[in-house]
Formats: structure tokens, C-alpha cells, sequence
């Protein structure tokens, strides 16, 4: 089992992403993450899906959703030609003591302190899974009041470009 991701350009239109995910239900496949954006055309939509499985299931999945009327373009995204990553805002509760410990291994990882108030602040990281996770790990002495954490998205790295029919 290997964890894969692709990237699906679809017409933007109403139930795309219900027949999308529907189709992934079917085939009895799981999908891990799962986030729709709008593109630079505002009649695409790009749907970045991160699942786990082996390369059979995964090549099937992805020829029966290329077959989908709204489905432009559909490609597997490599992780060594791409860059992917995800979205971390976690507000965590802080006394004055621990702001210098937090400020620590905020600095470490990349990440931003994009809002401090009373008794708490919001982290914000975009980073690639592993690394959340690992940030995360680093922050587990800290009490977590909330947490939101996106799905991944995904961009090949150069001058690759996709062309729609």
C-alpha cells in the first residue's frame, strides 16, 4: 500500500465533486484527503486527491474518472516532481512562560504566529504532511484548543504545464 495523489480539472459545475467522490465509494476506494479549488480558468475546477493503495486499484480508479463527462484532464502527481503540501491553523492556549517555547519551535518549522490575544495564539503552517505531523508532535506539551488542517495540494515543480483539450 502506497499512499498517491492526483489531480482531476473538471468542468465547474454543480455535483462534480458529489460524482467525483461517489465514484471513489463505489470502487470501495478510500480517499485520504480531498480538496477542491478554483484555477486560473473560472470554468475549471482542480480536485487534488490523496489516497492510499497499490498501483492497480490506483491506475483503475483513475481511468474510470477520467471517463467522467465533466473530467478534463486527470494525472498522478509525483512526489519527486512536485511539490504538496497541506494547511495547519491550530490555536493553542499559552501562559507567558510558554510563548518563548512556543516562539521556538514556531521558528523551526516555518510557521507563523498570525494571531496572539489573551491566554492563546494561532499557528499557521504550510507545509508538506510529514512535516505537520512532526509539528504537531513538537507542540504536544502545549495545550491544543483547536485545530484545522486542510487537504493537500498539489503543483508539479518547472515548467510543466497542462494543456485541456
Amino acid at each position: 500500500m502506497k499512499k498517491q495523489c492526483m489531480v482531476i480539472l473538471v468542468e465547474n459545475n454543480a455535483g462534480v465533486l458529489a460524482r467525483v467522490s461517489s465514484l471513489f465509494m463505489q470502487r470501495g476506494f478510500n480517499i485520504d484527503s480531498l480538496t477542491v479549488s478554483s484555477t486560473e480558468n473560472p470554468k475549471i475546477s482542480r480536485i487534488t486527491v490523496m489516497t492510499t493503495g497499490d498501483q492497480k486499484n490506483f491506475s483503475q480508479i483513475m481511468k474510470q474518472t477520467k471517463k467522467l463527462v465533466e473530467t478534463k484532464m486527470i494525472f498522478a502527481v509525483e512526489p519527486s516532481f512536485s511539490l504538496i503540501q497541506e494547511l495547519l491553523l491550530v490555536k493553542i492556549s499559552t501562559a507567558d512562560a510558554d510563548i518563548e517555547a512556543l516562539k521556538g519551535i514556531v521558528k523551526k518549522f516555518g510557521a507563523a504566529m498570525v494571531d496572539i490575544t489573551s491566554g492563546c495564539l494561532i499557528v499557521e503552517l504550510a507545509a508538506s504532511s510529514q512535516v505537520i505531523d512532526d509539528f504537531l508532535e513538537a507542540i504536544c506539551d502545549f495545550k491544543m484548543l483547536e485545530m484545522c488542517r486542510s487537504g493537500a495540494i498539489a503543483m508539479e515543480r518547472g515548467d510543466v504545464l497542462y494543456e485541456l483539450n
